[in-house]
């Protein structure tokens, strides 16, 4: 049922977040994004140097590939991820951005990698015994890649949240896997689950491919991998945040985002091989930044 209502809701959910997008289009547009700007400018001057030193560890050698195209220093700064925080990652998969955020995080911060629901993500008590796994495991699989000790990281699934974690993280980061949650109608009660981990003040950064805004629901219903922007942006208002800004920094306009087999399609995956997506860098993302609601 809740897939079936989600797929119902996000089209006339559109509406409201193409509302929402038109807004940021006004004569104060330019002034916000100056101010954003001058925040991130501001942040860099403070944090940049450990920022670097994250990026440019020796472990990340054949991580740093992929850097130009996913752009982890602009991206953390836009979502103010200082190396203080507690931080959690959705969806940590193969480990790129923990690796990062390991190295960043794990001298003065903490990383939490949060897994989905297990319950919920996955159909036979196997795959959802290894989801719990997954999550049991990141601590020694970042201490693994980073060196540093594994009492700065912890894992939790959705299902099981500590009720010493809830109210205390500072950012969460859900970067390339909404689609995911969408496509297997469990996203609204991740995102609400993710919502109670975060501080009053805390706040939640997602990357995602982008579909094109008059993309059709069949093609922007998370199935290829791709969602259009006003429906993320109404989604998250509708489950209690606020939007705080966007950034094209993740952005790619030499993606079509018309895939007949999806985001897969294109690098680094490059699934059905075709030489016209060869060369064309990764998808063309959104890159969003949203505030618990009062």
């Amino acid at each position: 049922m809740k897939k079936l209502f989600l797929a119902a809701a996000l089209p006339a959910l559109a509406l409201a977040g193409a509302a929402n997008a038109g807004h940021h289009k006004d004569s104060n547009h330019a002034h916000h994004g100056d101010h954003a700007k001058h925040g991130e400018a501001m942040f860099m001057q403070h944090h940049g140097e450990a920022l670097s030193s994250a990026l440019n560890h020796p472990t990340r050698a054949e991580d740093k590939a992929r850097d130009p195209y996913r752009h982890p220093a602009e991206t953390l700064a836009f979502f103010h991820v200082a190396p203080h925080m507690k931080v959690g990652e959705y969806s940590p998969g193969g480990g790129w951005y923990s690796r990062v955020l390991g190295h960043y995080l794990g001298g003065e911060g903490q990383l939490v990698g949060i897994f989905p629901n297990a319950t919920l993500a996955a159909a036979t008590p196997e795959r959802q015994q290894g989801i719990r796994d997954a999550a049991a495991a990141f601590p020694k699989q970042v201490e693994g890649w980073t060196g540093l000790s594994a009492d700065r990281f912890s894992g939790l699934t959705l299902d099981a949240i500590p009720e010493d974690q809830v109210g205390t993280l500072d950012r969460i980061l859900v970067i390339r896997s909404l689609h995911g949650r969408i496509r297997d109608g469990i996203a609204d009660s991740e995102i609400r689950a993710m919502r109670a981990l975060l501080k009053e003040d805390g706040m939640l950064g997602i990357v995602q491919h982008r579909a094109k805004p008059d993309a059709p629901f069949a093609y922007a219903s998370g199935s290829r991998g791709y969602l259009r922007q006003a429906d993320v942006i109404a989604f998250m208002q509708v489950h209690g945040f606020e939007l705080v800004g966007t950034s094209e920094v993740n952005a790619n306009s030499k993606d079509t985002a018309d895939h007949e087999r999806g985001v897969w399609e294109m690098p680094p995956v490059w699934s059905t091989k075709r030489e016209e997506l060869k060369d064309l860098g990764e998808s063309d993302r959104m890159t969003l930044l949203f505030k618990k609601a009062d």
